[in-house]
């Protein structure tokens, strides 16, 4: 049987002349977190303060707290008040940590024993000295020594490096005494965001409806009640050594209200972007949250059908190069005011639905895309077609030995046959990479230099049909 621990003076958890405050006395909070598990927490509270020396013990602050990025200002009588000295007190009140700090000292056992003649039972109290918590509790009484004694451990008071809750204590001078307003600014880990879509594919799969989440998450240690949420999206680059961050500073002067909208405002931010809730919203702690981030409708989308070559089919003999080898399926869409959009978009995951003949949404894929800004596009690999698919062979290649400044000359031929089994005709793109200095000798169908080591052939392939694609090309290097 555990032994019970019973606090017998919870009040001697706050040191002589030191004044608590708690999320009671907030009137304010501001919340901007980054991407990587990274927030600037800004916490307005409303705390009497005696004039002259005092110690504020700042409760419920995040158990991830970065004590060095903590600032603590006065917003009533900024000139008369002045911080001294601060330290994080994270040695949480538990029932272990309490025995711990009890080694060596002495407690009081309490056990329940029957009474002799039988009927109901008293309580009997001895003193023992705390010899050890390592794997269990040894006790030592006057005439013995026990383990894991059962009954309650009461102890006469809380040691004052124990606290409730993870507390900032700052030592400080304050010109009044009076109520006054702090502002306590501080980076944090343990809370983060992405962004999250969704995509809804029109019948003829030409548009799109587009809503974008932010998904909030909470393990700080610490709730955050009807806070003010910015997101700042970007990546902000980190010392490895923990210093005072000059990115939060700028971050808190360059801060500017938004007028209401229905989804989050956006403004330029440095060289990142920041989102800003309209409304307050509460995080809780360890919780897991969703808030509208924009909704777009009818965004032109277009459909692509991609066979990828590879760049080692110029450098040798192969022959067969595959059969059936994967089509993929990309969809991509501008990110423009034109298009219904033109806001920069968040790293996250888009996820895209499409309804079936009964009118019900199935998800048909979904992709990572990366911090967009606007008037570029996004571009999604769904998966790969089911109905399409593609042989390839290597119908001849010569080696030419060396040609003037190059010690390698390469011919090949190639033959890529398409086929579609759906009943209606599709274009196929074909990207081929092609190693050094290439030209195509001869092709069957047109292609553009896609960059300066890729072609793009582009194949109709007639519905329930099939094409070929023939070329010749030859590689210097």
């Amino acid at each position: 049987m555990r032994p019970t621990l019973l606090i017998a003076a919870l009040p001697a958890l706050l040191v002589a002349q030191e004044t608590p405050t708690t999320l009671k006395d907030q009137k304010a909070l501001a919340l901007t977190i980054y991407n990587e598990n990274l927030a600037l927490v800004k916490d307005n509270r409303e705390v009497w303060l005696p004039k002259g020396e005092a110690r504020l013990a700042f409760q419920e602050v995040s158990a991830q707290i970065r004590p060095e990025t903590a600032l603590l200002r006065n917003l009533t009588h900024p000139k008369d008040f002045w911080v001294a000295e601060q330290n994080f007190d994270f040695d949480l009140l538990t029932p272990q940590k309490l025995l711990e700090k009890y080694v060596g000292e002495k407690v009081t056992v309490v056990r329940t024993i029957p009474n002799a003649e039988g009927a109901g039972s008293r309580e009997l109290r001895e003193e023992a000295i705390v010899l050890a918590t390592n794997g269990g509790t040894v006790l030592q009484f006057a005439d013995r020594i026990e383990t894991s004694a059962p009954g309650r451990l009461v102890f006469p008071k809380v040691p004052g490096n124990l606290r409730a809750r993870p507390t900032l204590v700052i030592s400080l001078n304050s010109g009044t005494e009076k109520a006054q307003q702090l502002e306590l600014s501080y980076l944090t880990g343990g809370l983060s965001w992405r962004a999250d879509y969704v995509a809804n594919l029109s019948p003829d799969e030409k548009v799109l409806d587009l809503s974008g989440w932010v998904t909030l998450t909470n393990q700080s240690g610490a709730a955050y009640p009807n806070a003010r949420l910015q997101l700042v999206a970007g990546d902000v680059n980190r010392a490895r050594e923990p210093r005072r961050d000059l990115v939060a500073g700028a971050v808190m002067s360059e801060m500017r209200k938004k007028a209401a909208a229905p989804q989050m405002a956006e403004e330029s931010l440095f060289e990142y972007h920041l989102y800003t809730l309209d409304r307050p919203t509460t995080l809780a702690v360890n919780q897991t949250k969703q808030v509208a981030l924009l909704s777009a409708s009818a965004v032109p989308a277009r459909k692509e059908y991609l066979l990828q070559g590879q760049s080692y089919y110029y450098s040798g003999s192969y022959g067969e190069l595959g059969d059936k080898q994967k089509v993929g399926v990309f969809m991509e869409f501008d990110n423009k005011e034109p298009s219904h959009l033109g806001m920069p978009l968040p790293k996250g995951v888009i996820r895209v639905y499409k309804r079936d003949s009964e009118g019900r949404a199935q998800f048909v894929g979904e992709d990572h895309v990366d911090h967009t800004p606007k008037n570029e596009t996004v571009r999604l690999k769904l998966g790969d077609a089911f109905d399409v698919t593609a042989r390839r062979k290597q119908t001849d290649f010569k080696s030419l030995g060396r040609q003037g400044k190059f010690s390698n000359v390469h011919e090949s031929a190639f033959e890529v046959e398409l086929k579609n089994a759906k009943k209606e005709p599709i274009i196929v793109s074909l990207l081929e990479p092609m190693p050094g200095d290439w030209e195509v000798l001869q092709s069957s169908h047109a292609f553009t230099k896609e960059a300066s080591g890729t072609a793009r052939f582009k194949v109709m392939v007639p519905a329930e049909g099939s094409a070929t694609l023939t070329y010749r090309v030859r590689v210097k290097w």
